[in-house]
């Protein structure tokens, strides 16, 4: 508290903004091995893309350093839009007191992320089209080869109208609300326990870090799946009617990986996806909360 909202909205969003510069590269990478065999059976494509660390390296060889920020202004613009509703709607319920009552926290914060991620859509569906271009002989998923973030924003809108723009929202707002849920959740209570077996100083920045990285291996568990999903449903070619040609749907796209893939389709770039929480998780934290103590 002590914080008016509109203040802890930009605060929220400018936390967010920072860490997505740190992460933003693992976002390429975890892009990238989610859409590589889709739709194939384990074992039957090319793997141009192995592991957090040797994708990373595939990355810089196909695009030069720089290949690694990409889609970095379209994830700034989502992390601003996304944590700004997203931290803003949480300390506004928080002020109301609704988070005080048992599994309030977790309502709310689930609420909140979806709210966020609907706002948000348009920027990550940009996101994960720039970030899965590359040349040919590296590209895995479909190539939407657009020239930029505006000439992107451009293009879907002048092909599909405003509906175009959230595409793939259905699979956003079950990732966000599970992600922000588990993590809210968790967060907290890994926090108690780190502090409660005397690891770190209470109120440390140890103890917070720890907290993020325990906590964070669930969410990576609880979110992989909802996050290739997401990823599959942007990145998917659309008929000229809009309609996905590789996927229905939300439940459409878990059957057909399920079936395809096997299960561990739903887990691809997940040690991609854990890396980039841990920090990302505890770089919001730690720097919204730096801001709101200044």
């Amino acid at each position: 508290g002590g914080v008016p909202p509109a203040i802890d909205l930009v605060l929220g969003a400018t936390a967010g903004c920072l860490a997505c510069f740190i992460t933003n590269p693992l976002e390429v990478v975890k892009t990238r091995l989610q859409l590589q065999g889709e739709l194939q059976a384990p074992g039957t494509y090319p793997r141009p893309y192995r592991g957090v660390l040797r994708a990373a390296v595939a990355v810089c060889r196909a695009d030069g350093l720089r290949g690694l920020q990409k889609g970095l202004a379209a994830g700034l613009l989502y992390q601003g839009l996304m944590n700004g509703v997203r931290f803003g709607c949480y300390s506004q319920a928080e002020d109301a007191g609704w988070t005080r009552y048992p599994g309030g926290s977790v309502v709310v914060g689930a609420v909140a992320g979806a709210v966020g991620a609907i706002v948000g859509s348009p920027a990550y569906l940009v996101k994960t089209h720039l970030q899965a271009q590359t040349i040919s002989a590296m590209a895995v998923g479909h190539q939407h080869n657009h020239e930029n973030i505006f000439g992107a924003f451009k293009s879907i809108y002048q092909q599909h109208g405003v509906v175009g723009l959230w595409r793939g929202v259905t699979g956003a707002v079950p990732r966000v609300t599970v992600g922000s849920a588990v993590q809210l959740s968790t967060f907290a209570s890994a926090k108690d326990w780190v502090c409660e077996h005397q690891w770190f100083r209470k109120g440390s920045w140890a103890a917070v870090l720890a907290a993020g990285m325990v906590s964070s291996v669930a969410v990576a568990v609880a979110m992989t799946p909802f996050d290739v999903i997401s990823t599959r449903l942007y990145n998917q070619p659309v008929n000229a009617d809009g309609t996905g040609k590789l996927y229905r749907g939300f439940l459409d796209c878990i059957l057909q990986i399920s079936s395809k893939e096997g299960l561990l389709g739903l887990y691809k770039g997940i040690g991609a996806v854990y890396f980039r929480l841990g920090p990302h998780t505890v770089l919001s934290l730690f720097f919204w909360d730096k801001l709101r103590n200044m």
